[in-house]
């Protein structure tokens, strides 16, 4: 036996998997942007709808706002799609000014609006660097901006509502978010995903 069959060379171990890489292509800012422009569409279609539904208010007081999620989309279903950080606040920030462009009855706060939601979920993608996206993380971002626009709104449109009023909108905000939010985002991607138009998306 020769010296060099006596030496044993160490076994490699098997490469670990690389994280996602944060290098935002041109395809993922084209179709974040389009999310943006098309629920920013949507945005203003449902401010002008929001009267219509102030009957709710008189069966529950509130009940209106268990519809309040329609807003708050983009902030988890970009993400989803390109899972790039940032994609939460240029989402949401983007429908917000394209909305506000169309003549949103908020005027210049839609766009404080879009910020703190879209940052709100943000914060979640970014505890977990962007590398889960479980439908426990998705509803945990989708309330968290939830939670946001019901502060924002507490402060700016609500200041003298009864706490139980409050509270009572925050919870079904939060509901809101998980079941149009959170279910409604993988409901989409998963339908998009069939459709064939994510190829060479991670989702």
């Amino acid at each position: 036996m020769t010296t060099l069959d006596r030496v044993r060379v160490p076994p490699t171990a098997p490469p670990s998997a690389a994280p996602p890489s944060a290098a935002w292509r041109t395809r993922d800012i084209v179709v974040t942007a389009v999310i943006g422009v098309a629920f920013g569409v949507v945005f203003w279609a449902w401010g002008l709808a929001w009267g219509a539904f102030e009957p709710l208010n008189l069966v529950v007081p509130v009940l209106r706002d268990s519809l309040y999620a329609v807003w708050l989309v983009p902030a988890v279903l970009a993400p989803l799609i390109v899972r790039r950080p940032g994609a939460a606040l240029f989402a949401e920030m983007g429908a917000a000014g394209v909305s506000a462009l169309l003549g949103s009855q908020w005027g210049v706060d839609t766009l404080l609006s879009g910020f703190v939601q879209g940052a709100a979920a943000e914060l979640v993608f970014a505890f977990t660097l962007y590398q889960v996206w479980s439908l426990p993380v998705l509803s945990v971002a989708a309330v968290a901006s939830a939670a946001a626009a019901w502060i924002h709104d507490w402060v700016l449109y609500y200041p003298d509502f009864a706490i139980e009023l409050q509270i009572l909108r925050g919870v079904l905000m939060a509901i809101s978010a998980l079941v149009f939010v959170a279910g409604g985002s993988v409901l989409l991607v998963r339908a998009l995903r069939r459709a064939g138009v994510l190829e060479g998306f991670p989702a």
